[in-house]
């Protein structure tokens, strides 16, 4: 699985890593989980805000931090 947290490092980008890595953890999911930081890497994706959340190439979430029970229901 590969999953990739989209956002310049603000505060609510890193909330949402922090999240996601507890997701998975919960889940005992293994992930490799990416941190996308440039904004032209961003704009490819098609977002406009951030955070933003990818999970093997589908965007899951767009412009908010997603909730723990949200990022569990990405893994199944």
């Amino acid at each position: 699985m590969d999953i990739k947290v989209l956002g310049p490092g603000c505060k609510k980008c890193e909330q949402t890593a922090k999240i996601v890595k507890e997701a998975l953890a919960e889940a005992g999911v293994e992930a490799n989980v990416e941190k996308v930081t440039d904004m032209m890497e961003i704009a490819g994706y098609g977002v406009m805000a951030t955070p933003s959340v990818v999970v093997d190439g589908q965007m899951k979430i767009a412009g908010k931090v997603p909730k723990k029970k949200d990022v569990l229901s990405w893994l199944k």
